[in-house]
């Protein structure tokens, strides 16, 4: 998965920890390469509670890292952005904001186990 910014691939990582971020943007998750994170200006999702950006998603669910809050991600609608009000356009690199056939069958499956409605 490249950088959702700049569209740098990772490279084969050395042992230890990553310098590249996971966050969430327009309730997808997304990476961010360590020059990306120097921006102050990265538009990614907050979280509702404590208004960390260290959010992530799985499972159709996004978790916040910072206070432990968990919500279901809504598809076609986005948190609060950092430092934005609802800009129009720039889908990002990936160029896709729905679902995936595959994604929406995973996530149907899953509200069956689970009884989600």
């Amino acid at each position: 998965m490249p950088c959702y910014r700049c569209g740098a691939r990772q490279i084969d990582p050395v042992r230890g920890s990553s310098p590249w971020k996971r966050a969430v943007r327009r309730e997808a998750q997304v990476l961010v390469c360590p020059d990306c994170q120097r921006v102050h200006d990265l538009d990614l999702d907050t979280c509702a509670s404590c208004g960390s950006i260290a959010l992530i998603c799985r499972l159709g669910e996004i978790e916040c890292r910072s206070c432990g809050e968990i919500r279901l991600a809504r598809a076609g609608e986005p948190l609060v952005a950092a430092g934005s009000s609802g800009s129009a356009g720039s889908a990002g690199p990936s160029g896709s904001s729905g679902l995936s056939g595959l994604a929406a069958e995973v996530e149907a499956a899953l509200s069956r186990v689970l009884g989600r409605p």
